[in-house]
């Protein structure tokens, strides 16, 4: 049988090759885990004002205006304005639960719109315009009764919004709305409507975050 010596300078540089080895894959265990998100759909009057507030709180990483709880599949912002469709403007609002908590952002959404008035705001009426929570599952049903609980003494008369189980299929699921409606005050903040309406919102939900 043949002895195989090996050189000085193999048996080093398969030494470094394992350590480096090693250490690489002691890196990979460590690496932080892939951030999981949570989504809820909320319904606050309209979507341009729900998005811009929601795409402030730290925490949000998404904010997409869409359509829910209709009756047609695809529903045209038009056909939604006329009232035919029954869907509300509404906004999925997806968030890191390691920031920020369901609560907190249900609080954010009680305090940025009116949840009194039925199928209004302010100007806007129809009921594309009314309050609604749309909810995922059991937990998030809890969360927004809660939520409605806690923020009912803020207001003299009742809460309305409605608390609905959101449909993944069908025409009552969220469709995303047009892409021009997408970020909509951030690229035309001197639009008079959302000159009007959306600075106030902005202010009192700025005013809520500094008390947290």
């Amino acid at each position: 049988m043949r002895t195989v010596i090996m050189h000085p300078f193999l048996v080093i540089t398969v030494l470094v090759a394992s350590a480096f080895t090693h250490l690489t894959m002691a890196a990979e265990t460590t690496e932080k885990p892939m951030t999981t998100t949570s989504s809820i759909v909320l319904a606050g009057g309209c979507f341009w004002c729900v998005e811009s507030c929601f795409e402030e709180v730290p925490g949000v990483t998404e904010a997409v205006s869409g359509y829910v709880g209709g009756s047609v599949d695809n529903p045209t912002y038009e056909a939604v304005c006329d009232g035919d469709t029954g869907h509300a403007e509404a906004v999925r609002v997806t968030y890191d639960p390691a920031r920020v908590d369901l609560p907190k952002l249900l609080d954010v959404f009680f305090h940025v719109h009116d949840p009194t008035t039925m199928n209004r705001q302010g100007a806007d009426h129809g009921t594309q315009y009314r309050s609604g929570i749309f909810v995922a599952d059991a937990a998030q049903r809890t969360a927004a009764q809660a939520a409605i609980a806690a923020a009912q003494p803020r207001f003299s008369a009742p809460i309305v919004t409605e608390v609905t189980n959101l449909a993944t299929t069908g025409p009552t699921r969220f469709f995303p709305a047009e892409e021009y409606h997408q970020n909509y005050f951030k690229r035309h903040p001197e639009q008079a409507y959302c000159r009007a309406t959306i600075p106030p919102k902005l202010d009192k939900l700025r005013k809520l975050l500094q008390k947290k």
